[in-house]
Protein backbone atom coordinates (compact mmCIF):
# COMPACT_ATOMS: atom_id res chain seq x y z
CA UNK A 1 0.00 0.00 0.00
CA UNK A 2 1.40 3.08 -1.10
CA UNK A 3 2.53 5.79 1.76
CA UNK A 4 0.68 8.85 1.44
CA UNK A 5 2.93 12.15 2.59
CA UNK A 6 1.55 15.17 3.44
CA UNK A 7 2.67 17.94 1.02
CA UNK A 8 5.22 20.05 2.78
CA UNK A 9 3.91 23.54 3.99
CA UNK A 10 4.53 26.65 1.57
CA UNK A 11 7.11 29.04 3.21
CA UNK A 12 6.47 32.53 3.31
CA UNK A 13 8.89 35.11 1.23
CA UNK A 14 11.39 36.07 3.52
CA UNK A 15 12.79 38.88 1.83
CA UNK A 16 10.65 41.65 3.64
CA UNK A 17 12.49 40.41 7.29
CA UNK A 18 15.71 40.23 5.22
CA UNK A 19 15.58 43.58 3.64
CA UNK A 20 14.26 45.01 6.77
CA UNK A 21 17.16 43.99 9.40
CA UNK A 22 19.74 44.75 6.60
CA UNK A 23 17.47 48.46 6.88
CA UNK A 24 17.44 49.12 10.17
CA UNK A 25 20.96 48.08 11.14
CA UNK A 26 22.25 50.10 8.46
CA UNK A 27 20.46 53.07 8.96
CA UNK A 28 21.44 53.51 12.96
CA UNK A 29 25.07 52.76 12.12
CA UNK A 30 24.97 55.18 9.81
CA UNK A 31 23.72 58.00 11.90
CA UNK A 32 26.53 56.56 13.76
CA UNK A 33 28.73 57.43 11.45
CA UNK A 34 27.56 60.96 10.44
CA UNK A 35 28.16 61.31 14.32
CA UNK A 36 26.04 59.90 16.70
CA UNK A 37 29.04 58.75 19.77
CA UNK A 38 26.85 55.34 20.43
CA UNK A 39 27.36 51.80 19.97
CA UNK A 40 23.40 51.24 20.10
CA UNK A 41 24.18 49.29 16.26
CA UNK A 42 25.97 46.97 17.96
CA UNK A 43 23.20 44.71 19.19
CA UNK A 44 20.95 45.21 15.85
CA UNK A 45 24.07 43.96 14.10
CA UNK A 46 24.08 40.73 15.67
CA UNK A 47 20.55 39.92 16.35
CA UNK A 48 18.50 41.95 13.66
CA UNK A 49 20.99 42.73 10.75
CA UNK A 50 22.75 39.89 11.53
CA UNK A 51 21.01 36.52 12.96
CA UNK A 52 18.07 37.75 11.42
CA UNK A 53 19.11 38.64 8.02
CA UNK A 54 21.15 35.14 7.77
CA UNK A 55 17.61 33.00 8.55
CA UNK A 56 16.18 35.23 5.77
CA UNK A 57 18.90 33.80 3.34
CA UNK A 58 18.59 30.23 4.48
CA UNK A 59 14.80 30.42 4.13
CA UNK A 60 15.25 31.79 0.51
CA UNK A 61 17.64 28.64 0.00
CA UNK A 62 14.71 26.32 0.32
CA UNK A 63 12.58 28.68 -1.47
CA UNK A 64 15.10 28.33 -3.99
CA UNK A 65 15.99 31.70 -4.93
CA UNK A 66 19.64 31.90 -5.40
CA UNK A 67 20.01 35.48 -5.50
CA UNK A 68 18.14 36.13 -2.32
CA UNK A 69 19.37 33.58 0.00
CA UNK A 70 23.16 34.74 -1.39
CA UNK A 71 22.53 38.52 -0.69
CA UNK A 72 20.89 37.71 2.64
CA UNK A 73 23.38 34.98 3.41
CA UNK A 74 26.16 37.26 3.00
CA UNK A 75 24.76 40.54 4.53
CA UNK A 76 23.59 38.74 7.76
CA UNK A 77 27.16 37.19 7.30
CA UNK A 78 28.61 40.80 6.99
CA UNK A 79 26.87 42.24 10.23
CA UNK A 80 27.84 39.11 12.36
CA UNK A 81 31.35 39.61 11.34
CA UNK A 82 31.63 42.95 11.48
CA UNK A 83 30.18 43.24 14.89
CA UNK A 84 32.61 40.14 16.04
CA UNK A 85 35.51 42.71 15.05
CA UNK A 86 34.18 45.34 16.95
CA UNK A 87 34.01 42.98 19.92
CA UNK A 88 38.00 42.31 19.26
CA UNK A 89 38.59 46.04 18.66
CA UNK A 90 36.92 46.17 22.33
CA UNK A 91 38.60 43.94 23.64
CA UNK A 92 42.00 45.43 23.12
CA UNK A 93 42.92 42.68 20.53
CA UNK A 94 43.30 45.26 18.01
CA UNK A 95 45.55 47.92 17.79
CA UNK A 96 43.60 51.31 17.57
CA UNK A 97 46.56 52.50 14.90
CA UNK A 98 44.99 49.86 12.92
CA UNK A 99 41.40 49.38 13.29
CA UNK A 100 40.54 52.69 10.39
CA UNK A 101 42.72 50.54 8.07
CA UNK A 102 41.57 46.99 9.24
CA UNK A 103 38.00 48.42 8.50
CA UNK A 104 38.22 50.14 5.48
CA UNK A 105 39.67 46.73 3.95
CA UNK A 106 36.49 45.32 5.00
CA UNK A 107 34.32 47.59 3.95
CA UNK A 108 36.23 47.31 0.63
CA UNK A 109 36.02 43.45 0.15
CA UNK A 110 32.15 43.12 0.99
CA UNK A 111 32.30 46.18 -2.31
CA UNK A 112 33.57 44.21 -4.46
CA UNK A 113 31.04 41.32 -3.60
CA UNK A 114 28.45 43.86 -4.48
CA UNK A 115 29.41 44.88 -6.92
CA UNK A 116 28.68 42.19 -8.85
CA UNK A 117 25.20 41.40 -6.94
CA UNK A 118 24.64 44.57 -8.76
CA UNK A 119 24.72 43.54 -11.72
CA UNK A 120 22.68 40.43 -11.13
CA UNK A 121 20.15 42.67 -9.01
CA UNK A 122 19.66 44.35 -12.39
CA UNK A 123 17.66 41.19 -13.53
CA UNK A 124 15.23 41.63 -10.39
CA UNK A 125 13.89 44.90 -10.47
CA UNK A 126 14.52 48.57 -10.15
CA UNK A 127 14.09 48.49 -6.62
CA UNK A 128 15.95 46.14 -5.49
CA UNK A 129 19.14 47.63 -8.34
CA UNK A 130 18.62 50.92 -6.30
CA UNK A 131 19.66 49.05 -3.24
CA UNK A 132 22.23 47.20 -4.28
CA UNK A 133 23.40 50.82 -6.12
CA UNK A 134 23.32 52.58 -2.79
CA UNK A 135 24.71 49.80 -0.72
CA UNK A 136 28.29 49.70 -3.51
CA UNK A 137 28.09 53.34 -2.84
CA UNK A 138 28.08 53.53 0.85
CA UNK A 139 30.92 50.64 0.95
CA UNK A 140 33.07 52.42 -1.19
CA UNK A 141 32.74 55.61 0.81
CA UNK A 142 33.38 54.20 4.05
CA UNK A 143 36.30 52.24 2.61
CA UNK A 144 37.97 55.12 0.96
CA UNK A 145 37.02 57.18 4.52
CA UNK A 146 38.88 54.37 6.36
CA UNK A 147 41.91 54.10 4.24
CA UNK A 148 42.39 57.67 4.20
CA UNK A 149 41.73 58.08 8.01
CA UNK A 150 39.30 61.17 6.69
CA UNK A 151 36.41 61.76 9.20
CA UNK A 152 34.90 64.02 6.97
CA UNK A 153 34.07 61.19 4.35
CA UNK A 154 33.08 58.86 6.78
CA UNK A 155 30.47 61.33 7.55
CA UNK A 156 29.27 61.37 3.92
CA UNK A 157 28.90 57.70 4.02
CA UNK A 158 26.85 57.71 6.60
CA UNK A 159 24.31 60.12 4.93
CA UNK A 160 24.73 57.88 1.46
CA UNK A 161 24.08 54.61 3.90
CA UNK A 162 20.92 56.64 5.83
CA UNK A 163 19.58 56.90 1.93
CA UNK A 164 20.31 53.21 1.66
CA UNK A 165 17.95 52.39 4.39
CA UNK A 166 15.69 54.35 3.48
CA UNK A 167 15.76 52.35 -0.17
CA UNK A 168 15.62 48.89 1.56
CA UNK A 169 12.98 50.37 4.04
CA UNK A 170 10.41 50.95 0.86
CA UNK A 171 11.37 47.85 -0.79
CA UNK A 172 10.72 46.00 1.99
CA UNK A 173 7.23 47.60 2.70
CA UNK A 174 6.80 46.70 -1.30
CA UNK A 175 7.44 43.31 -0.62
CA UNK A 176 5.50 42.70 2.01
CA UNK A 177 2.40 43.90 0.51
CA UNK A 178 2.93 42.02 -2.23
CA UNK A 179 3.18 38.91 -0.33
CA UNK A 180 -0.31 39.93 1.33
CA UNK A 181 -1.52 40.32 -1.77
CA UNK A 182 -1.29 44.12 -1.87
CA UNK A 183 0.89 45.07 -4.63
CA UNK A 184 0.35 48.73 -4.44
CA UNK A 185 4.08 50.20 -4.44
CA UNK A 186 5.28 50.07 -7.56
CA UNK A 187 9.41 48.17 -7.70
CA UNK A 188 10.02 48.97 -11.10
CA UNK A 189 10.66 46.75 -14.06
CA UNK A 190 14.18 45.34 -14.20
CA UNK A 191 16.67 47.48 -15.75
CA UNK A 192 18.50 44.53 -16.96
CA UNK A 193 15.78 42.87 -19.30
CA UNK A 194 15.81 38.86 -19.56
CA UNK A 195 16.24 39.39 -23.24
CA UNK A 196 19.02 41.76 -24.72
CA UNK A 197 17.46 44.25 -26.58
CA UNK A 198 13.64 43.28 -25.40
CA UNK A 199 11.29 45.48 -23.36
CA UNK A 200 11.65 43.75 -19.37
CA UNK A 201 8.03 42.21 -18.34
CA UNK A 202 6.10 43.74 -16.22
CA UNK A 203 6.13 43.12 -12.39
CA UNK A 204 3.74 40.33 -11.25
CA UNK A 205 2.21 40.48 -7.62
CA UNK A 206 5.23 38.96 -6.32
CA UNK A 207 7.45 40.63 -8.65
CA UNK A 208 8.42 42.64 -5.71
CA UNK A 209 10.27 39.63 -4.01
CA UNK A 210 14.50 39.90 -4.03
CA UNK A 211 15.10 36.86 -7.16
CA UNK A 212 13.67 35.29 -8.81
Amino acid sequence: MAEERTPAAAIADPAPLGLAGFALTTFVISVHNIGAPDLAWFGLALFYGGLAQFAAGMWEFKRGNAFGATAFGSFGAFWLAFAAFIVLVLAGKVPAAQVHTDVGWFMLAFAIFCTYMLIAAARVNLAVFAVFLTLDLTLIILAIGNLAGSNPVVVVAGVVGVITALVAWYTSFAVLLAAMGHPILPVGNAPWSQTLGSPSPAPEPEGASVGQ
